[in-house]
């Protein structure tokens, strides 16, 4: 069993995980974006559940609107970008299965568990 007291400062962190799955937190300013229309995980699908803020969802060229409560599911090779559209942070928490990022938030090779 693990255990993790969330923080969310800024950025993207990975929070906890295994070999199976894991779990990141990120926060976005005003304006920002995190991803671009080439980022995309080749080897795992990622849960995104937005807990405040106001944002907008790229994925595969088509756009969704986020706000406190939704939950996406990115699956691995979609293109995607997310971008703070509102006034706050855009908090969010985010799952992968299996895990896309290695302690440090370097992408890891897809398939590869770290």
């Amino acid at each position: 069993m693990k255990r993790k007291q969330l923080s969310f400062g800024r950025g993207f962190r990975v929070a906890i995980g295994n070999r199976r799955s894991q779990a990141a937190v990120m926060v976005l300013a005003p304006g920002k974006a995190e991803g671009d229309a080439r980022n995309r995980h080749r080897g795992a699908d990622q849960w995104l559940y937005v807990l405040a803020g106001t944002g907008t969802a790229t994925i595969n060229e088509r756009k969704y609107p986020m706000r406190a409560g939704t939950l996406l599911l990115i699956e691995r090779g979609d293109e995607h970008e997310i971008c703070n559209t509102g006034r706050g942070k855009l908090r969010t928490l985010n799952f992968y299965v299996p895990p896309a990022y290695d302690a440090s938030g370097d992408e890891l090779p897809a398939g590869k568990p770290d």
